[in-house]
């Protein structure tokens, strides 16, 4: 199937290590399971999952020290395009950990090494050679320590020369700064906890995530919002108004991945040409897959299709 170019960034890698402990106690050795080890951080999961969806993609990843070769020895082993920059020290480690006594998961997430300006500028500028006219770019997960807000709507600025779009999925600072920018992204992503934050004010029903996110685009912060709702679907708001795409009934072992699923899913579609709301609802497909597997396992392809062959979306 045809699709556009699309380029996937992660500025903050992580070596994903999982296992599972009896019981997770203060104060005392907690003998574990042997850990699980993928590569992580937004834009690399993103490139899985669309690699696993049977699309394309090339990961555009900033790695440094024997962690970040680890990463990049498991990237090319799984058969991804990747475009490897030098990050400015040692890619970090995140550790999740789950309670076997109660099912909870404890995760525990590294800050990465400190970006000065001159890294930024690197960047900006390798991003700005490798997205295509035409195509997506997808940034996606934290900025490392030193990445001011504000990356994003100077990416923004850099990437219109060349004709790409560009789709972010980030929180904090950087989701503060472009929800305040009068320079849209094409496509802003945040769950509700996030979209909650920056309203200032519950959003219990699909209605007012939907006009939350309309505000957005209208104030100029995205030409498109999506609000994930978490088992309540997804909902996204734009100049063709708004649609919500329901999460499928399955059982959740473990929400790792879940997000950066479902923008694979929709970035995915959107790249070949679909309708927004059919890019909606295979993003919420590969989020209700993604649910379905352990550790930071990523959604598997015939449970996507299934869900997606069963699919509701909604015209808000």
């Amino acid at each position: 199937m045809n699709q556009l170019p699309i380029l996937t960034v992660t500025l903050n890698p992580a070596l994903d290590l999982s296992t599972v402990a009896d019981e997770v106690r203060p104060d005392q050795k907690l003998r574990c399971d042997k850990p699980i080890a993928d590569p992580g951080g937004g834009g690399i999961n993103v490139s899985r999952a669309i690699k696993i969806m049977g699309g394309q993609s090339t990961a555009m990843v900033a790695l440094g020290g024997a962690t970040g070769t680890r990463i990049a020895e498991m990237l090319k082993a799984d058969g991804l395009s990747v475009i490897r920059l030098t990050a400015p020290g040692e890619t970090r480690q995140s550790l999740a950990v789950r309670d076997r006594a109660t099912g909870s998961q404890y995760r525990f997430v590294m800050p990465g090494p400190e970006w000065h300006k001159a890294h930024v500028s690197d960047m900006m500028q390798a991003i700005g050679e490798a997205a295509r006219a035409g195509g997506w770019v997808v940034v996606s997960g934290s900025n490392p320590p030193g990445v001011a807000p504000g990356f994003e709507q100077m990416l923004t600025v850099r990437l219109k020369g060349g004709n790409a779009r560009l789709l972010v999925d980030t929180s904090g600072d950087a989701l503060l700064a472009l929800a305040g920018s009068s320079t849209p992204v094409d496509v802003l992503r945040m769950d509700s906890y996030e979209a909650e934050g920056l309203a200032g004010r519950s959003l219990p029903l699909r209605s007012d995530s939907a006009a939350f996110a309309a505000g957005l685009v209208q104030d100029g912060a995205a030409k498109s919002v999506i609000v994930a709702r978490g088992a309540d679907g997804s909902v996204i708001a734009g100049a063709d108004g708004a649609w919500h795409a329901e999460a499928a009934r399955v059982p959740v072992v473990s929400a790792v991945g879940a997000g950066d699923s479902f923008v694979a899913g929709f970035v995915l579609a959107i790249s070949r040409l679909q309708s927004v709301e059919e890019a909606l609802a295979l993003g919420a497909a590969a989020a209700s897959a993604a649910v379905m597997t352990p550790a930071t396992e990523l959604c598997h392809a015939e449970q996507v299709e299934r869900l997606y062959a069963g699919r509701v979306v909604t015209k808000l």
